[in-house]
């Protein structure tokens, strides 16, 4: 393979959905980490509530608008449960219950038990038909694209326009609210809780707010990859996909606006990349040692980013310096 195709291929997932999912995930982590300083471990317990609420709404033939409703308000109570005990502490406390209970949720939708609602180990599948994702496509059928790499179906072109037009929509909407005197209450949190709390704000609230919202974002998220696989399951939702979206948000910039998006397409893009520069060498490497080769580029291109631009791509060394991160 050519190295044209390579970089066609990396680029091809870091504009498509896999990108845009992320950069939708991790703008709901962007409010929590980046604006309001939360220390949220387990994001991805957002995205599976969201997920398995499609999925199951579907499985019960519900209509595609019930499934994100029901997603969305399943986030919203794992939201309040977790932040509501827990906000009222510093960040450590926070960081600990949410990366529990992520793992927890995984755990009871992975288990004998739960099988006549989350399909157990095995999830929830042939979930195409029964959502219609696809039916109000007006894509013709066949492939789009240049050249023989970057190409895409009439179905991928779809699912990346939808999810990439919700991630404006959200972006637009966070851009207002972290402009507003609400947003300046978040960062006023983010860089001394104490004095926001003596100019009269009820940083709890505020926090569960950011909590709540942002969780909603994530539910969205995992709501949108049901749709575009047609299927879930317990394997995907785990630690490292919170821990990724982290390295997105940092990638960006923490605490700007169109941080995930950058964060995300370049995250994407450097991955693919190294993945097809290793299978495309001279010698053979397995693809678990490929994997976590590729995992130990992203590790060194993040660690060269904390020492020579800290404040990410889009970010502000002034504003990090001054939160304290």
């Amino acid at each position: 393979m050519s190295w044209l195709s390579i970089l066609a291929l990396a680029l091809q997932t870091a504009i498509g959905f896999q990108g845009a999912s992320y950069a939708l995930a991790a703008a709901g982590l962007n409010l929590h980490f980046g604006y309001t300083g939360l220390s949220n471990f387990g994001h991805v317990g957002f995205l599976l509530v969201g997920a398995y609420g499609m999925a199951i709404s579907a499985d019960q033939g519900w209509s595609i608008w019930v499934g994100f409703g029901v997603g969305i308000a399943a986030s919203v109570v794992l939201g309040l449960l977790l932040g509501i005990p827990t906000l009222r502490l510093r960040g450590d406390y926070l960081a600990i219950v949410t990366i529990a209970s992520a793992e927890i949720l995984r755990l009871v939708a992975n288990a004998r038990p739960s099988e006549p609602l989350t399909g157990g180990s095995r999830g929830i599948g042939s979930l195409t038909s029964r959502l219609g994702f696809f039916d109000p496509s007006f894509i013709p059928e066949g492939t789009y694209g240049v050249g023989k790499s970057f190409v895409f179906t009439d179905r991928q072109l779809w699912a990346m326009l939808v999810c990439w037009g919700l991630v404006l929509v959200v972006t637009l909407l966070l851009r207002g609210l972290v402009r507003s005197p609400w947003g300046r209450v978040l960062r006023a949190i983010r860089e001394d809780e104490d004095a926001a709390r003596a100019l009269g704000k009820n940083v709890v609230v505020f926090k569960l707010q950011s909590f709540v919202l942002g969780g909603a974002i994530g539910a969205l998220a995992g709501a949108l990859i049901v749709l575009n696989a047609g299927s879930v399951s317990p394997t995907r939702w785990i630690a490292p996909f919170t821990f990724a979206l982290y390295t997105v948000v940092i990638l960006g910039g923490a605490g700007t606006v169109w941080g995930p998006i950058v964060g995300a397409v370049v995250y994407w893009f450097v991955l693919d990349l190294a993945d097809g520069v290793l299978n495309n060498l001279w010698f053979d490497v397995s693809d678990t040692s490929a994997g976590a080769i590729r995992l130990a580029i992203m590790g060194v291109g993040l660690m060269a980013l904390m020492v020579f631009r800290p404040q990410g791509i889009l970010g502000s060394k002034k504003e990090m310096l001054a939160s304290g991160r």
